[in-house]
């Protein structure tokens, strides 16, 4: 058993669970050896420990300290995997300790909240099983993907929870509220035809980037309207572009991808997809979209009963809103009340150099024994 939270991180570090659809060359990727690796840890503790295949060799955990007797139930809720490892300038998987940092591929990202919420687990695992309110903790697969775990947890076992903390390195904020993102990619086609002779062909490139222009001025403008007091207004980034083969051929096909960010507000309206679809169709641009993948926000009501269990564990931490989306998000959606908090900055999340201070890691997990322990009264 290890004798800090940083030297358990350092073991969490050294285990590889690359997102396989981020980083498919890796050699070093999947969750399964970190679940497993969990699963025995958990046990060890006093955990019953099942583990449920979202994908082929890609599972959700589940750990329960108290059997399923009707009382009420949370979960706590990191995410297995990292993104890649491409271009990073340390040893990703060292756990390398120095200057009062603990340096890796997920060190923030989410395997130092994840220590924390265990190492909190640990250190109250005494009174654990006759709490008045059972505490699961759920490792999810996935999240730096297309979220399966969560959404997969979401649809065989949020009914059975009544609030759920899910593990981001939020300085130990707690982010109640999360906008929602929808990707999507535009493609225009044309007539490919000799350079010499364009205007007997259609290109396809400029197709696309006229259509870009006014979609971007048109439809910046109606998602302006869609706001929200924390998290600003809704907004629209066309990251990527690409068209052609050569510069001596007309280009017959040219596509683009978009993230629209979404305000609850927005997805009230019927969502970012329903919007960019009316907002083409409007312009009559020369565009379809060929594929698309929209997550929802989140937005938990700041006045909930556990949140202000928190802010009891807690009371320096402040509530706050989030650009960016999460497990919880999807959990939320399907009725299950949730927020995301943990040590670490969002800003050393997939950065080149990761790590996580080690006193924030040592607060998160002195943060998360007061909060259980709290749950006794």
């Amino acid at each position: 058993m290890q004798a800090t939270v940083d030297s358990f991180l350092q073991q969490l570090v050294r285990i590889p669970s690359v997102n396989p659809d981020n980083d498919p060359a890796a050699g070093l990727t999947g969750e399964q050896a970190l679940a497993e690796f969990l699963a025995e840890w958990l046990e060890s503790i006093g955990a019953t420990v099942v583990l449920e295949e979202v994908k082929p060799g890609r599972p959700n955990l589940i750990a329960r300290f108290a059997p399923m007797d009707g009382r009420p139930r949370i979960l706590l809720g990191p995410h297995l995997d990292t993104v890649g490892v491409a271009g990073m300038t340390i040893e990703p998987f060292g756990g390398e300790v120095r200057d009062g940092r603990l340096w890796g591929r997920g060190a923030c990202d989410t395997k130092g909240p994840m220590a924390a919420m265990l190492w909190a687990l640990r250190e109250t695992r005494g009174m654990l099983a006759n709490l008045p309110v059972a505490v699961d903790f759920v490792a999810f697969m996935g999240e730096e993907s297309g979220q399966w775990g969560s959404k997969d947890f979401a649809k065989r076992h949020a009914a059975g929870y009544e609030f759920a903390i899910v593990g981001e390195p939020t300085s130990l904020e707690i982010v109640h509220v999360t906008k929602g993102s929808l990707w999507a990619t535009l493609r225009a086609t044309g007539v490919a035809v000799h350079s010499s002779m364009p205007e007997r062909g259609e290109n396809a490139i400029l197709k696309l980037t006229r259509s870009l222009d006014r979609l971007d001025g048109h439809l910046g403008g109606k998602l302006a309207a869609f706001t929200h007091p924390v998290l600003g207004r809704s907004t629209l980034n066309i990251g990527v572009i690409r068209g052609g083969s050569r510069p001596n051929i007309v280009p017959d096909l040219a596509e683009a991808e978009l993230d629209i960010r979404l305000t609850p507000a927005l997805a009230a309206a019927g969502g970012a997809l329903k919007l960019l679809r009316e907002t083409i169709h409007e312009l009559g641009a020369p565009v379809e979209i060929v594929s698309s993948h929209e997550n929802p926000p989140m937005e938990t009501p700041p006045d909930h009963p556990m949140i202000r269990r928190l802010q009891v564990a807690g009371p320096d931490a402040k509530l706050a809103g989030a650009p960016w989306f999460s497990d919880a998000a999807h959990l939320s959606n399907a009725g299950l009340p949730a927020i995301c908090i943990g040590p670490g900055s969002i800003d050393q999340a997939h950065t080149a150099d990761e790590f996580i201070e080690i006193q924030a890691l040592e607060e998160g997990a002195e943060f998360f024994s007061r909060f259980l322990r709290g749950l006794a009264h």
